[in-house]
């Protein structure tokens, strides 16, 4: 009886280490299946977590509901691309060109696109929360009701962006050009940091969470609109240098 019982305790660790065994092979083929991906074609729904796509030509790619998970696309182009409903989370979008593209709802979420081109895409919808996004150009961008909440977004340009119901609280907007701006109804500039924003002309009485502290920062004009209860500061207007 002894004996038996000193030998099940052993049987019960075999069977331990196998099943670890088998685990460990079934991850190993879901990673290698997973990696194969990279060299595939784009495609709606195409999974291309955490590949290399640097310096490519992929204008007018179908990439819409793509998986793009920490993807680099340094210095690639996407002009014109399909990314409507794409996970471009942590993505590195560094000197990018998303001119034109189509990109409603998609997630841009802690994005590094630093001097990125988003000039004239339709991002209605789509989040940038926590991105890194200074001399981003969003120039003629359609941002109807896009996150930036904690955004890095000194220097970006919003020239003729449509910003109507956007998100920019707690946004560092340093130097930001949103003057030629337009939208309708209320923006979200709560805790926004606006040192040299450049704000002349925009009607921003319907603004939320916006504070005196933040007007004496920004530039304006004696054409801009404030909330009530604001008021102009008398050292407008300033220049870039």
């Amino acid at each position: 009886m002894d004996i038996f019982a000193r030998r099940r305790p052993v049987s019960s660790a075999l069977f331990a280490v196998a099943a670890l065994a088998l685990a460990s092979v079934t991850m190993f083929a879901a990673t290698t299946a997973q990696a194969a991906d990279c060299s595939g074609m784009a495609a709606p729904g195409m999974d291309w977590r955490e590949c290399s796509k640097k310096n490519l030509v992929l204008q007018y790619s179908d990439l819409e509901g793509a998986d793009l998970f920490s993807t680099d696309f340094a210095m690639t182009d996407l002009t014109s691309s399909n990314l409507n409903s794409a996970n471009l989370e942590k993505a590195t979008l560094l000197r990018s060109w998303l001119n034109g593209a189509k990109a409603e709802k998609a997630n841009f979420t802690k994005v590094e696109a630093y001097r990125c081109s988003f000039a004239n895409m339709t991002a209605a919808g789509a989040t940038f929360a926590g991105a890194e996004l200074q001399r981003a150009d969003f120039t003629g961008a359609e941002l109807t009701g896009v996150d930036f909440e904690k955004a890095e977004l000194g220097r970006a340009n919003f020239s003729k962006a449509v910003l109507t119901g956007t998100k920019f609280s707690f946004a560092n907007l340093s130097r930001a050009q949103m003057s030629k701006a337009t939208f309708e109804g209320p923006i979200s500039l709560d805790h926004a940091f606006m040192f040299l924003t450049r704000i002349e002309g925009m009607d921003l009485s319907a603004a939320k969470g916006l504070e005196q502290s933040q007007i004496n920062l920004a530039c304006g004009d004696k054409s801009t609109k404030l909330p009530a209860g604001l008021t102009t500061p008398p050292n407008w207007p300033c220049d870039f240098e």
